[in-house]
């Protein structure tokens, strides 16, 4: 295992990451514009990788669009972006027709629960299963041209076991169960920090 270098929010930075999230939102649902960070706190000029989800409170509630900055596990190796641009990246594709397959419309804004997802840190594993810690890694899988990944606090929230998190991620990348188990599959985990909103456009708080 091994570790990259981490780069941790504070609450208020995490405040602030969730209110540019909804800004880039809304700005691209209400008008197709795109935010921009303006004067960003130093937390921001981070070069690091962030995801935004986006999950409506309507019925039983269902997610209404996540998606992340960056192409592949490089880009969040590198930090090719600034924090702040990446939240507004991650927002705007979360909010867009490509994430959930429909774009979230106006009337839809004031039933989504925004939730920032910001990459303290890379861990490469050779053992996923004893090197997850449920609640605190996100599950990146890269193989076969494939590619997915998951939020740190999704098992706990489904009440997953570590197998269970590491196929469906690897569902989610389009490949077999068990793969992650396979010599040319690279499983990375990440200390994510989890900041999100209670209720829309509520108080928020931080998950991990």
């Amino acid at each position: 295992m091994s570790e990259a270098q981490s780069i941790h929010l504070s609450e208020d930075d995490g405040v602030r990451a969730v209110e540019l999230a909804r800004d880039s939102v809304e700005a691209f649902v209400r008008n197709g514009q795109r935010e921009q960070p303006g004067s960003m706190r130093d937390a921001f000029y981070n070069r690091t990788g962030a995801f935004v989800r986006l999950q409506s409170t309507r019925g039983r509630g269902r997610l209404r669009g996540c998606a992340g900055a960056h192409d592949s596990i490089r880009d969040l190796g590198n930090g090719s972006k600034q924090l702040g641009h990446a939240i507004v990246e991650a927002a705007i594709n979360a909010a867009s027709d490509s994430s959930c397959g429909s774009e979230v419309e106006p009337a839809e804004l004031d039933t989504i629960r925004v939730s920032v997802c910001t990459v303290s840190n890379l861990i490469l594993t050779d053992d996923p299963v004893a090197d997850i810690e449920l609640g605190t890694h996100g599950v990146i899988v890269d193989g076969d041209g494939q590619y997915g990944w998951m939020y740190p606090t999704v098992p706990v929230e489904n009440d997953w076991t570590v197998f269970e998190y590491l196929d469906r991620t690897c569902r989610k990348a389009g490949l077999p169960n068990g793969a992650w188990e396979d010599d040319d599959v690279v499983v990375t985990l990440f200390d994510g920090q989890v900041f999100e909103e209670d209720e829309p456009n509520g108080d928020v708080t931080t998950r991990s």
